[in-house]
């Protein structure tokens, strides 16, 4: 215990030192070893304050969450901390690095809080489907008030040292030292001779919520609105309110209810396994730690579209200068200036400052030739999809490239294996698959070809997370992971409406599933065209026997590519983006249904939900079957970050062990009787229900 918070006395201060690596999280050895040593400094007739701090890289970032599965042991965080309140001594939360949910409310329990000027504080709970509690939803209001409170129990998010001294959760930001500044400040303290503030303080409560009835409704409105369908957020306020209108104690003992409900929900195990989910994919079973990354020091971009814009910016974001290139001065002077006022937007809307613009800005250059990215270390491929085209590139890059450089593709569906065959150094070729728009989307599919180096994968992935990208590997086949397991959702919701369906109702299916749009509206939105060409480079390999999306086809064969044609799937204004229903596609859905022999009919939600969500469950499967995918937990992150499954949900194939394989099997097969081969279970999913096996689990 004695390793795990050490005690050591400075002058009349005793200093209690967290260490348990790598992030001080609030083990069961944790609380026990400040409850002792906090008694020993009680005890001690030399000290006359006590400072709390973390040894390593960070004050205690937050409770254990591998103990969340385990029965509770005592002492329990709460009872370490309500024991804070009745030391008589002052006590001094040292903070540095961050001091995240139970980390912060272990410093809340003290009566003081310092903290160097880089530190962050927040209570991200309710990303785990709980919320803080150690009476963190007690204290917070009455040390920062009830809006700041809010804003970070509710939300989520972490605060910096500044903004957190602003809302009165630190007494001081300390320059230098921070255990020496803390010690300081503590000395300062006794030496004022003043009251120490105790946290839990009023105990009667703070005061009717009725009161407070505009600020309450704000965050209720922000959490239905940024966590739609998510339980969590709401069970957080409810635990505010209850501070507002009961006495401390009858809230804390409120308070552990419903966090107990919350910690044994399904949302909440969804979303733990996606937080550790998330962490996973960074294993790649047969790369050693041995093997390190390439040095990135400068970066190309071959196109100056939307994705190369978007991939400049992620880059320059970071501090990495980067070179784009275009095929013609007039093409990147379009795409500088475009690049711009993507810039200027950001100033406009507050993200960033005038100086941050013009920084920004300075570490992107353009250029008319590929001789430009000779010195560059890393050079991304962002140009049409085409693979003659990627083929042509990749040829010249070869002769420009310097040696060890990193050469990608940011193909969303080609061979990759075929761009490397055509150079001299398929060593030094990956796939790096960004989503639109590149530069806010955190999801990046880093893609092994066959004879990719250790070294190169690597360094794609220690990029993606250099430039704030969630980085999953794949392996290469059409489609790689993402848009592979994604495709057949789309197929069905196509077919859907072929068969009787309208847009609307598709689409209302998955979003009342919690996607944030339907997967017909986001068609519209990336533009139909983008898959019609990817089917048309597959024609070649169409199977006669199965069924094929005719009326997707039909669409932008009439032209109807999406909101940039003005219509798609759905009716647009002009130079809007609101989706209108549209008679015209049902009378095209009806004339194709004709043509193929299909009787149109009504189609029920469950039928919809079944069909979109198994088909894509069961490519999913074929996916892991063969190898693609390492884990169905990076398929899981690739949808939670790609395409914005509910992180509440975990993702299709955790989603698919909580419904239950043996079900899903059952009308895959049925699906299969009634619409034919592509509808064919996989090995893998026959093979799991058969062993009793699952996905996750």
């Amino acid at each position: 215990m004695g390793n795990v918070v050490n005690y050591k006395v400075d002058g009349r201060v005793a200093v209690l030192a967290i260490e348990n690596p790598p992030v001080n999280a609030l083990s069961h050895a944790v609380r026990e070893g400040v409850v002792t040593q906090m008694e020993r400094g009680v005890a001690d007739d030399g000290v006359d304050a006590i400072v709390l701090i973390g040894v390593g890289r960070t004050f205690p970032a937050g409770a254990d969450i591998r103990e969340f599965d385990q029965p509770a042991r005592e002492p329990h965080l709460v009872a370490v901390i309500d024991r804070l309140d009745d030391i008589k001594k002052p006590i001094i939360a040292a903070i540095h690095g961050t001091a995240l949910g139970g980390g912060l409310e272990l410093a809340l329990g003290c009566n003081f809080r310092v903290a160097v000027p880089d530190a962050r504080m927040g209570m991200p709970e309710v990303n785990l489907g709980i919320f803080p509690g150690a009476a963190g939803t007690q204290r917070l209001p009455r040390v920062a008030g009830l809006d700041h409170a809010l804003e970070l129990i509710v939300l989520g998010k972490p605060v910096s040292a500044a903004k957190a001294l602003e809302y009165g959760i630190l007494d001081e930001i300390i320059e230098g030292d921070l255990q020496a500044g803390a010690v300081a400040f503590a000395e300062s303290v006794v030496s004022a001779g003043v009251p120490y503030p105790i946290s839990s303080k009023p105990r009667d409560g703070i005061g009717p919520p009725g009161e407070h009835a505009e600020t309450i409704d704000k965050y209720r409105d922000l959490a239905n609105s940024r966590f739609r369908g998510q339980e969590s957020p709401h069970q957080a306020i409810e635990s505010v309110v209850d501070g507002l209108r009961m006495p401390y104690a009858a809230a804390v003992a409120a308070d552990r209810l419903r966090f107990e409900s919350c910690k044994a929900s399904r949302q909440s195990a969804a979303l733990r396994y996606a937080f550790f989910a998330e962490r996973e994919t960074a294993k790649i079973h047969d790369i050693g730690k041995e093997v390190t990354s390439r040095p990135i020091d400068s970066a190309g971009v071959i196109g100056a579209g939307t994705m190369g814009r978007g991939i400049a910016i992620s880059m320059a974001d970071v501090g990495l200068p980067v070179t784009v290139v275009e095929t013609g001065q007039d093409a990147l002077d379009a795409g500088m200036a475009e690049l711009t006022r993507l810039y200027e937007a950001m100033v406009s809307r507050g993200r960033i400052d005038e100086a941050t613009k013009d920084e920004r800005l300075s570490r992107i250059t353009g250029a008319v030739s590929y001789d430009a990215l000779s010195d560059a270390d890393l050079v991304i491929e962002a140009a049409f999809e085409d693979l003659d085209v990627k083929k042509e590139i990749f040829g010249a890059l070869e002769v420009v490239a310097k040696a060890g450089a990193v050469l990608a593709t940011n193909t969303s569906y080609m061979d990759i294996d075929a761009i490397a065959a055509t150079t001299s150094r398929p060593e030094d070729i990956i796939g790096l698959h960004y989503f639109a728009p590149a530069n806010v989307m955190r999801m990046l599919e880093v893609v092994r070809p066959a004879k990719a180096s250790p070294d190169a994968i690597t360094t794609g992935m220690k990029f993606a997370k250099r430039t704030g990208k969630v980085g999953v590997l794949a392996g290469v086949c059409h489609g790689f992971v993402a848009n592979r397991s994604r495709l057949p959702l789309v197929r069905e919701a196509t077919f859907l409406v072929e068969e009787g369906a309208s847009p609307v109702q598709v689409d209302k299916v998955l979003t009342d599933l919690g996607m944030p749009m339907g997967p017909l509206a986001v068609s519209d939105l990336s533009g139909l065209d983008v898959s019609w060409r990817m089917r048309q480079s597959l024609a070649s390999e169409r199977d006669p026997e199965a069924r094929y999306m005719h009326l997707a086809d039909r669409m932008c064969e009439l032209g109807r590519f999406g909101i940039k044609a003005g219509q798609g799937w759905y009716d647009y204004e002009v130079g809007g983006r609101h989706p209108r229903p549209d008679a015209e596609v049902e009378a095209i859905a009806a004339a194709v249904a004709r043509e193929q022999g299909i009787v149109r009919r009504d189609i029920s939600e469950d039928e919809i939900r079944a069909r979109c969500l198994y088909a894509a469950i069961n490519e999913g499967a074929k996916i892991l079957d063969e190898g693609i995918a390492a884990r169905a937990s990076d398929i899981d992150v690739m949808w939670l970050y790609g395409f914005g499954f509910p992180r509440w949900r975990g993702g299709i194939m955790f989603m698919a062990d909580e419904i239950g394989l043996g079900k899903i099997l059952e009308q895959v097969r049925a699906f299969e009787e009634v619409h034919g081969k592509l509808w064919a279970p996989s090995s893998l999913l026959e093979r799991l229900v058969a062993e009793g096996g699952g996905f996750t689990r």
